[in-house]
């Protein structure tokens, strides 16, 4: 579906995956609805659609409808960085695990959607099938919240 801006009409559409630092196996509970409703509520803030998301327990893959004034670094770095100093104000004991406050990895992977968007989404849909299998064997994990 194509939006518009004031002089633009554009559909611009990614598939981001990023991971906690270390990639620990930290993304589940409590923790992990409160991550998808932060994420959410910081794309609403700066006109940014979610057009499929999940998120395993080591890293997040979206796909994000972003409107061409941004890049996607700057969307990715705002999402990141503004999510991990919620989750540091709202877990503080998340500070002693994470050295240098940093709860994100340095990088992340991006790659156009364009017209593989359906293939895209059940690659991210497939993720999520595959998250609960494991979660059935990670009962053993103590929820750090």
């Amino acid at each position: 579906m194509k939006r518009s801006l004031s002089h633009t009409v554009w559909e611009c559409k990614y598939h981001i995956v990023w991971v906690p630092k270390k990639r620990r196996k930290i993304i589940f509970g409590k923790l992990r609805q409160e991550l998808r409703t932060i994420l959410k509520r910081l794309c609403e803030y700066k006109g940014v659609e979610v057009v499929e998301g999940t998120m395993c327990i080591d890293h997040i893959h979206v796909c994000l409808a972003i409107p061409p004034k941004y890049s996607v670094s700057t969307i990715v770095g705002y999402l990141k960085g503004k999510s991990a100093m919620i989750l540091f104000e709202k877990y503080s004991r998340l500070k002693k695990n994470f050295r240098g406050h940093s709860f994100w990895a340095r990088g992340y992977y991006v790659s156009t959607v364009g017209l593989d968007e359906a293939k895209i989404r059940k690659y991210i849909k497939n993720q999520e099938i595959n998250e609960s299998v494991e979660d059935k064997y990670d009962s053993e994990l103590s929820d750090p919240f």
